[in-house]
């Protein structure tokens, strides 16, 4: 396919604390030394890495840095990072919001982009005008946005305030216009960034169905940055982890969501252990821990609808009186969610034997929310009742929004309150009352 985007030495450089990063006595000295001495701009031999934990001492900050990637036509992006990582500011660029400091991009094709609320619309002017004012700034006639207006206001739901200014608008409608003439238009490449979070749940649904359409339907080009793993991994078939202004890596969507996800946890989803620093006790020994799914693949997340195994091995160094598992699962603010154990299911078994075990606690599909996960997991006996041990912390996992499935209903989707999601099941009975 050929190339829809090179992005060749992207930098962008911020001054710290003022509007503009430039003033006249770094202009003067920045010409004398490129002009008189013939030497490189001395401003970009200076500066940090744009690492909000990080006070550092210089007025200069990087927030990208030698960005260097290229984007084949009919490709959907994922840009993902942390808040900061640089994904705004690489969009930004690409859609000619801001200039890079070095660097420059390369792209074939009309660029539609919805980076933030109300961007590219005039807030005194209605939702006609917009609509129109939009497409012939992207080069097209009048003739052609005609055929295109009834399906942007339809999808966008705002029939009735059409011939309103959009100043008048709520932030979603705003993002709802903006997002359907984005798409409708036919740019050559579509630009959306994590805006579409202000929609509701409905819209982001359809949004995302857009998106899919655009890419695969018509083979354009999609950039798409979000914090929604579970959309990324859904529409987008390459990422890209961004982290302080630079590329981490560049590769298939899964293997990208993978690294982004084991990068905010400090513990594994999968952990191995060797010689003394195995936990567990002086005859019980924890080997290794990790999770799979329903097909015994073994995984890094899961989805709210996806039934996944937690999975120990550990060793009995010696013949010992049975005793029985368990595992807790707390949520990332330490909340314990729930506990389980096998205690009925050994019955008539006195003895646990010397050797190497495997055991699996599954947990079901559609009951947990969306959150980071920690399990722990304890060795006990009963009659009388002894914790051998409990290692807590033992794996993490991060469980993420199925959005092509039906976690709950198909009116509702995104955060819902409450630890735990299960879904039920639900019976009616209709009685007349008369």
């Amino acid at each position: 396919m050929p190339t829809a985007i090179k992005f060749e030495n992207i930098s962008k450089q911020y001054r710290l604390g003022l509007v503009s990063t430039r003033t006249l006595s770094h202009d003067l000295n920045r010409w004398w030394q490129m002009n008189i001495l013939r030497r490189e701009d001395p401003y970009l031999r200076i500066g940090e890495v744009n690492d909000r934990a990080h006070k550092g001492s210089s007025e200069y900050v990087w927030a990208l840095k030698d960005i260097n990637f290229e984007v084949e036509q009919g490709d959907v992006v994922g840009i993902i990072g942390k808040n900061g990582a640089g994904k705004s500011t690489l969009l930004k660029i690409l859609s000619k919001v801001t200039a890079p400091t070095t660097g420059n991009i390369k792209a074939k094709g009309r660029i539609a982009s919805l980076l933030e609320v109300g961007t590219g619309f005039h807030p005194e002017m209605t939702g006609r005008e917009n609509i129109y004012m939009n497409g012939a700034i992207m080069g097209m006639r009048k003739s052609e946005i005609d055929r295109k207006f009834d399906e942007i206001v339809d999808f966008a739901g705002v029939e009735r305030y059409i011939d309103t200014p959009v100043k008048r608008y709520s932030s979603g409608m705003t993002v709802r216009l903006g997002f359907a003439v984005a798409a409708f238009l036919e740019p050559e490449i579509l630009v959306v960034d994590e805006v579409l979070a202000v929609g509701d749940a409905e819209f982001q649904k359809k949004a995302i169905g857009k998106m899919q359409d655009v890419s695969r339907g018509e083979g354009r080009t999609v950039l798409f940055v979000s914090h929604n793993m579970a959309a990324i991994t859904d529409l987008c078939t390459r990422g890209i982890l961004l982290n302080n202004g630079r590329i981490l890596i560049e590769n298939n969507i899964k293997s990208v969501v993978k690294q982004y996800l084991s990068s905010t946890n400090t513990i594994s989803p999968q952990r191995i252990w060797n010689g003394s620093e195995c936990p567990g006790n002086h005859y019980i020994k924890i080997r290794k821990v990790y999770f799979i799914d329903s097909n015994n693949n073994q995984i890094d997340f899961a989805f709210i609808n996806q039934k996944f195994g937690f999975c120990i091995e550990y060793e009995v160094t010696e013949d010992v009186p049975f005793f029985t598992h368990g595992i807790n699962v707390f949520n990332n603010i330490e909340t314990h969610l729930f506990t389980s154990h096998d205690g009925n299911s050994y019955e008539g078994i006195k003895t646990i034997k010397r050797g190497k075990y495997k055991i699996i606690s599954w947990i079901p599909a559609n009951l947990l929310q969306s959150d980071t996960l920690d399990f722990s997991f304890a060795c006990m006996r009963y009659n009388p009742f002894e914790i051998l041990f409990h290692e807590m912390q033992l794996a993490r996992i991060n469980i993420i929004e199925a959005m092509n499935a039906l976690t709950r209903n198909e009116h509702h989707r995104g955060d819902l309150p409450g630890i735990i999601r299960p879904k039920l099941d639900w019976t009616q009975r209709v009685e007349i009352i008369k």
